[in-house]
C-alpha cells in the first residue's frame, strides 16, 4: 500500500508533503491579518493613522461646541456654519472648482 509519506523506497513525495497545507494556511492567515490591519480597518474608521473628520480645534468644531454650550442659538449656528463651509470649499450646492 502506498501512502503520501512512503519515502522508504523512494516512490512517494516524502513526509514534507504534509507541511504544504500548513504553509498555505500560514500564507492565507498572514494575508488576512495584513488586510485587517490596513485596508479593512480604514472602512470602519479605525486605525491610529487616520485623522478625524473634524479636528477639535477647527473652526467648525469650535462652532459646534459653542452651539452645544448654549452660547449661540440655532439660527446663528446654521448661518455661521454655511459661511465656514463656503470658506473651506464645501459649499452646499456641491459645485467644484
Amino acid at each position: 500500500m502506498q501512502t503520501l509519506a512512503n519515502f522508504g523506497d523512494g516512490g512517494g513525495p516524502g513526509p514534507w508533503i504534509l507541511f504544504l497545507p500548513l504553509i498555505w494556511a500560514l500564507v492565507i492567515g498572514g494575508a488576512v491579518v495584513l488586510l485587517r490591519r490596513t485596508v479593512w480597518s480604514g472602512r470602519r474608521g479605525g486605525g491610529p493613522w487616520r485623522r478625524p473628520a473634524v479636528e477639535n480645534d477647527s473652526p467648525i468644531a469650535v462652532l459646534g461646541h459653542r452651539f452645544a454650550s448654549g452660547e449661540i442659538d440655532e439660527d446663528e449656528y446654521w448661518r455661521r456654519l454655511s459661511v465656514l463651509n463656503e470658506e473651506f470649499g464645501r459649499s452646499a450646492k456641491g459645485g467644484g472648482a
